[in-house]
């Protein structure tokens, strides 16, 4: 959990990433969109977060659940969503307005990114988990 590849993140810094960027960036940014008219959103910087990052709760265990509960509270703003909720605007300095339907999309990407940093970092696909854990007996 701990090796980072050159130049990289360890898988442990990359579920960090998930965590912090999940509740700090992704989802107050999806909320200021969908309270306020065209917002000026900003995200944190890889590499300014990195450094100070909240360490204290940095077992796999509780940034796997920390994460988990994040994502549940974005996902459950998102299917409460009305089709004009997704047209909302917001913009970034120097970039073109966006929609929370593009913003999304493209914090899909950012997800689909960091899951290929965790599988070339553990050597593992995500895929492949998933298929190992279908096979464990539920009881």
């Amino acid at each position: 959990m701990d090796t980072a590849p050159a130049g990289g993140w360890s898988p442990r810094t990359v579920i960090a990433h998930f965590r912090d960027d999940e509740y700090l960036c992704m989802r107050a940014a999806l909320e200021r969109m969908l309270a306020e008219d065209d917002p000026e959103v900003r995200f944190i910087e890889g590499d300014d977060w990195e450094p100070g990052r909240n360490r204290t709760r940095d077992r796999r265990d509780q940034l796997l659940a920390d994460f988990a509960l994040q994502r549940q509270a974005s996902i459950s703003i998102l299917r409460m969503l009305r089709p004009e909720d997704w047209r909302r605007m917001g913009h970034m300095p120097g970039m073109p307005p966006f929609t929370v339907e593009s913003f999304v999309r493209g914090w899909v990407r950012h997800d689909d990114e960091h899951i290929a940093q965790l599988e070339a970092a553990l050597g593992t696909t995500l895929d492949e988990v998933l298929e190992r854990r279908s096979r464990i007996p539920v009881e």
